[in-house]
């Protein structure tokens, strides 16, 4: 699948909300930390509040998402923008 090429910071925070329950729990300039609490702890990662995500960067994301919730990278994709 192709990632969007004008998504967000804000637009990229509200679909790991609401899709896999992330919330953001601080800003600090122009980025963002995003963090999901579950039973085995918590995961925390960095996403820039810019109006259009470089491909490589939302990459970059998607794979540490998939990497976390124990899915493909091509999964997490499909949840996210399909």
């Amino acid at each position: 699948m192709r990632l969007p090429r004008d998504l967000s910071g804000q637009d990229l925070c509200g679909r790991l909300s609401r899709h896999y329950r992330y919330t953001v729990t601080r800003q600090r300039g122009s980025h963002m930390t995003v963090t999901r609490v579950t039973e085995a702890g918590e995961h925390s990662l960095t996403v820039p509040d810019h109006c259009s995500l470089r491909v490589g960067t939302l990459n970059k994301i998607v794979n540490v998402v998939a990497e976390h919730v124990g899915l493909s990278s091509q999964a997490v994709k499909e949840a996210l923008f399909g």
